[in-house]
């Protein structure tokens, strides 16, 4: 059974399941709604846990093992399974279907695990841990999610702000959960419970935006420039490399190149990108980039990457990262 991760906590009121899985690489909601879950064991009875986490070497008889033995400290027990990397592999996943197949009514399995690939909701494990228990995705928060998950952390504060202050909120901590849960902690232990006026957020709130390489491509794509110059920012600020930059914005470039000239050469767009691996959450913004970019523009773009290129290696003056930026505003205001 598939639930949305708000609605776990009504869930575990009506009881529990033999099989939990949490998957996603939102790391904070991952670990509270783990936290959650072995809340309502320990309440059930399930006073011993066992963990263990999957590696390169983990060996899979380890789970029915555990499964099957007894503890001398307790009768039920939680076994926390960790799977960082979100799939089982062959073995493993021989593993789970065969534990789903004689579930024990004194173990609580408790799954934890990376974000998985669209093909792995087809296959034969998850549909067993899917039939047997309950599976949660957690996903990044964005946009009036994140405004309404920000509002309800300050209320469990008994705190609240008004919609200038939430949006200042949630510009400065962008799509990381874990820095937001932070600072409205710090909020709460500077100014304790009651209403938030903008200023008092501003002068705690750090600027924890979580910034990368794709976050500044869907920017770029998106013609946002105000958004760029921010990322661009944080990305240097963070002593990512430069090179990593320049690879993916050269990369974006190649790649509408690419689609481009498929399209002008007959083929339907949609099997365009379905060739180039642009899945629906992308098209539109590739979409707006084709319109607005011409062959030209895509080749100068292409020409500064190699100027970076050169100034990285320290075989031409100047500095990357503004070339990286001029770049950027290439892909923006085209010419």
């Amino acid at each position: 059974m598939r639930i949305k991760p708000d609605q776990l906590a009504a869930e575990l009121k009506k009881g529990l399941k033999p099989v939990y899985f949490i998957t996603g690489d939102e790391p904070l909601q991952l670990g509270e709604k783990a936290d959650e879950i072995r809340k309502a064991g320990r309440l059930a009875g399930y006073d011993n846990r066992e963990v263990i986490t999957v590696d390169a070497h983990f060996d899979w008889s380890r789970l029915a093992f555990l499964a099957d033995s007894m503890s001398i400290f307790s009768d039920r027990k939680i076994i926390d399974l960790r799977m960082p990397s979100g799939t089982p592999g062959i073995d493993g996943a021989k593993a789970l279907i065969a534990y789903c197949a004689r579930l024990q009514e004194d173990n609580l399995l408790l799954i934890t695990a990376g974000k998985l690939a669209s093909a792995a909701l087809k296959t034969r494990w998850f549909e067993a841990l899917d039939k047997q228990g309950v599976v949660i995705q957690v996903w990044p928060l964005e946009g009036q999610d994140l405004v309404n998950w920000l509002r309800q952390r300050l209320q469990q504060r008994g705190l609240s702000t008004d919609a200038d202050g939430l949006r200042l909120l949630t510009t400065r901590v962008e799509g990381n959960l874990l820095a937001a849960a932070q600072e409205i902690e710090k909020l709460y232990v500077l100014y304790g419970t009651g209403s938030l006026s903008q200023q008092q957020i501003f002068e705690v709130v750090a600027d924890s935006s979580r910034y990368d390489v794709f976050n500044l491509i869907d920017s770029v794509l998106s013609d946002r420039e105000d958004r760029i110059v921010k990322i661009l920012s944080g990305l240097r600020g963070e002593g990512v490399a430069a090179p990593v930059v320049l690879w993916a914005l050269a990369r974006e470039a190649r790649s509408l190149i690419k689609i481009k000239w498929a399209i002008a050469a007959g083929q339907s767009r949609d099997l365009v990108y379905k060739n180039n691996q642009i899945w629906d959450k992308r098209k539109q913004l590739v979409s707006h980039a084709l319109n607005r970019l011409s062959d030209k523009d895509l080749t100068r773009i292409l020409l500064l990457g190699a100027k970076a290129d050169r100034q990285i290696k320290g075989q031409q003056l100047g500095d990357a990262w503004e070339t990286l930026r001029e770049i950027c505003l290439k892909f923006v205001i085209a010419r």
